[in-house]
């Protein structure tokens, strides 16, 4: 009797055991499953008391920028135009780079022609059904009534033409234009205002990002500052992306840490325009006639193509950022998904983006109520029933029949989602379904969102800034947007070509480099955030985009600042220096401001390099941090462990 009870005991305990394994086993494969779905921040490695410190080499202003402030009102006599020549309606085709331009020429080209500006038409939305009934085309992006009122003194703009005219345009009674890639003002005087000056109405269509040319001569100065004056004023996109953006950067820095804003550029059609995969060899869409040959690896060297994430990880790496800095990752597309990511996540954990930041509510209030739509995923033929296998069978023929063919590679849905779902079956790609209109409607929102967020980073890295397409890009607008707003802000401007350089001499060895291979690397990026950086980068940047580097027109410096060497560009225009000096009410806000933020900074905490110093006892205390850093990341990264 006494056996049975211990027997049924120790039955009991077994159970007991086993069920909290069990329970056990299910928390831990939750827990991971959750862990590889959704990337938050790792808030274990906050500091526990007190703030985060902020190392001033890595995130600190730039002192040789700290004399730069914007300024984009006018600085001659500016009247509004007594009369206007007619309304200019337009439709703005492209991604989010190109409209922002777009909008900002489209404001100087109503100037320049005294005609009252209709609101643009954004293709983009238009173009995409069901779409959220709350806003409209241009409203889907921007504050209309902050548009209008800001811009109240420079153009009269309008949402919409007057009934009359709004039914003949219905009609096609007026001429339309599509004026070519930057065009100069006197085609608009010479081509464009007789026809609006004779219909009173014209349509202008825009399909590159730019319908004015970037650099416009010295008589025209101050519609460089009305660009300024659109683009970093009036175009505020609407309250509920500017919501959202806020409380993305208010997570980001709940720790008490900076964070550092990274486009990685990874587009396909960038991609496929600039040969950096042979994989777009196959791609036929009829604007290349001749046979497709492509080196991505030469173009790679020769820097026209973008920088891996693994390559900017190594960077940054370099630098001495820390394995915990956040850093946020912004853009609609990243051409290879997650995976692509996934050296740069090995090294910076805290590689977020917003829906890593953002609820799928939160991102759902954004886009708003829509009408749903159909599907376009390609589905397999449904299963035939028994009876039509048994009448299939009948009808095959004669016996002997020959055995039926294996079963069929099962179909996945993926297969059909993007490029490669056409790419082995048609010569060309299809039109986009309504679906697909649908998603660039939403990838506009995306980019305005994270544009938002990297113009407020503490530190931004291009993955594919000034492209040679002669279009604007999104990183180029981003740092335009820095440069303009915190002159002073750790911007890196690296010169690809030169990193492919770098890379190509520790390929066998990248993880591992030698000490100079950082220190050059090092070297490079930090003369890149500098002033010469931006000289260097100005030279390729502004012929294509004003707004990619809109100094010195839009910007001012305080009395008392360095004297700066102006530097200009082969024909003589200024890319540097010879800002004007800011006005007094100005200067007097600036040292208001200035005495309530004088607080000490914090120190380095360790493992940090110390801020560079002109003294070479710092120097050689740099070099010291320098080699103890470098030998802590060799055993972080070590592939052996």
């Amino acid at each position: 009797m006494l056996l049975k009870s211990k027997f049924k005991l120790a039955t009991a305990i077994g159970i007991v055991l086993s069920m909290l394994s069990l329970l056990v086993h299910l928390f831990l494969a939750n827990y991971s499953a959750g862990g590889i779905t959704r990337y938050s921040l790792h808030m274990d490695d906050v500091l526990p008391f007190g703030p985060r410190p902020r190392p001033r080499r890595l995130w600190g202003s730039l002192s040789t920028l700290d004399h730069l402030h914007p300024y984009a009102k006018p600085r001659k006599i500016y009247p509004a135009p007594d009369y206007h020549n007619g309304f200019i309606y337009a439709k703005i085709y492209g991604g989010f780079e190109k409209i922002q331009s777009s909008i900002c020429d489209l404001v100087a080209v109503a100037r320049l022609l005294n005609a009252t500006l209709v609101i643009p038409e954004i293709q983009a939305t238009t173009r995409a059904k069901g779409i959220s009934s709350k806003f409209k085309s241009f409203s889907y992006l921007y504050d209309e009534d902050h548009f209008i009122s800001a811009l109240s003194s420079d153009v009269a703009i309008v949402r919409g033409l007057p009934k009359d005219l709004r039914e003949a345009r219905k009609k096609i009674k007026f001429p339309t234009v599509s004026p070519k890639n930057s065009a100069t003002p006197e085609y608009y005087v010479t081509e464009v205002l007789p026809k609006l000056s004779k219909s009173k109405v014209i349509g202008i269509i825009i399909n590159g990002g730019k319908c004015l040319q970037s650099i416009l001569p010295a008589t025209l100065e101050e519609f460089q500052r009305l660009r300024c004056r659109v683009a970093f004023h009036a175009l505020k996109f609407r309250p509920e992306i500017r919501a959202l953006g806020n409380q993305i950067v208010s997570r980001l820095r709940v720790s008490g840490r900076p964070y550092l804003a990274y486009h990685p550029g990874l587009l396909r059609d960038t991609l496929a325009f600039h040969g950096c995969a042979e994989l777009f060899q196959m791609i036929k869409r009829g604007t290349v006639k001749e046979q497709l040959s492509v080196d991505s690896v030469s173009r790679k060297i020769n820097g026209s193509c973008p920088l891996m994430p693994e390559e900017v990880g190594l960077l940054l790496q370099a630098l001495g950022y820390p394995s915990t800095t956040i850093i946020y990752l912004a853009g609609s597309e990243t051409f290879g998904g997650q995976r692509i990511l996934i050296p740069l996540r090995a090294m910076y954990a805290n590689l977020v983006d917003r829906t890593s930041v953002c609820s799928q509510r939160e991102l759902s209030d954004l886009v708003g109520p829509e009408a749903p739509l159909a599907s376009d995923m390609a589905h397999p033929p449904p299963p035939k029933t028994e009876k039509e296998l048994v009448d299939e069978w009948k009808r095959a023929g004669p016996r002997p029949r020959p055995l039926p063919p294996p079963p069929a590679r099962p179909y996945y849905a993926h297969e059909k989602v993007g490029w490669y779902g056409w790419i082995g079956e048609n010569d060309t790609e299809p039109d986009p379904s309504p679906v697909e209109f649908r998603r660039q409607a939403h990838r506009l929102l995306w980019d305005a969102l994270d544009y938002f967020v990297s113009v407020e980073a503490d530190a931004f890295f291009p993955g594919f800034h000034n492209d040679g397409s002669g279009w604007p890009d999104y990183s180029s607008l981003i740092m335009g947007h820095r440069l303009y707003q915190t002159p002073s802000g750790i911007t890196y401007r690296p010169d690809r070509k030169t990193i492919s350089a770098l890379f190509e001499n520790v390929s066998d060895h990248r993880y591992h480099p030698p000490r100079n291979w950082t220190l050059a690397a090092r070297q490079h990026l930090n003369n890149s955030a500098s002033v010469e950086g931006i000289v260097k980068s100005a030279m390729l940047s502004k012929p294509v985009s004003f707004l990619a580097h809109p100094l010195p027109e839009c910007s001012c410096r305080t009395p008392k600042s360095p004297g700066v060497q102006s530097t200009k560009d082969s024909h003589g225009r200024l890319l540097f220096g010879g800002e004007e000096e800011c006005p007094d009410w100005m200067v007097r806000s600036l040292a208001m401001v200035s005495t309530k933020n004088n607080e000490p900074q914090n120190e380095d905490y360790d493992g940090d390099l110390p801020e560079d110093d002109s003294s070479q006892d710092t120097q050689q205390e740099s070099d010291r941090s320098d080699m103890n850093k470098s030998s802590e990341q060799d055993e972080e990264m070590d592939p052996d462990d």
